[in-house]
């Protein structure tokens, strides 16, 4: 048996190698769903509207593409939620982003008073407690480029965040994603 001579085939390493390469690359290709962090909240403006006061804030969002395609994607409204009533909306701008690739959305955000002041006893408790806990929502559409096909795609993005009211820190965040692909 020891003595028995193999014989090397060069077409069987080379087709063995060819399949290895493509599994990695289909691994490696199979889409993963982008990632969302609010980063800071930042006051740009109050409005007194009597009896009530409308907010406007920058939400700063850190967002990263951990595919190995660039995407684009349309402008699109975030909703922001404060125990369970809508408070107000986060404009996201189309634009684009680069194969594995980070980057920052600065969201322009504005708060309802007429909402707040609905759930004016419990927002006076968060205030007081400084935590304050806010749902936000938002569906992204747009395509990402395999070679010559655009492919479309659907992103829906939900995150719970607390907030210190007071000086609008984030406390903590959950964020999930999950994504939809046409392939037509």
């Amino acid at each position: 048996m020891m003595g028995k001579k193999v014989k090397w085939s060069w077409s069987s390493a080379i087709i063995g190698a060819a399949s290895a390469v493509a599994a990695t690359a289909l691994i490696s290709a199979k889409p993963k769903d982008p990632t969302f962090h609010v980063i800071s909240i930042s006051l740009t403006s109050f409005k007194l509207n009597l009896p009530v006061l409308d907010v406007e804030l920058t939400l700063t969002v850190h967002v990263t593409n951990p595919n190995i395609v660039p995407i684009h994607y349309s402008s699109t409204t975030m909703s922001i939620f404060y125990d369970g009533s809508l408070l107000g909306s986060a404009e996201v701008q189309a634009g684009s982003q680069g194969p594995r690739s980070c980057q920052l959305l600065h969201l322009p955000a504005r708060l309802d008073g007429v909402q707040l002041a609905h759930h004016a006893v419990k927002f006076v408790a968060d205030v007081a407690r400084r935590v304050m806990v806010l749902d936000a929502a938002v569906d992204i559409g747009g395509t990402a480029k395999v070679l010559w096909w655009h492919h479309k795609f659907m992103i829906r993005v939900d995150s719970r965040i607390t907030v210190d009211p007071v000086f609008l820190d984030v406390i903590d965040q959950q964020n999930t994603a999950e994504m939809e692909i046409s392939l037509t």
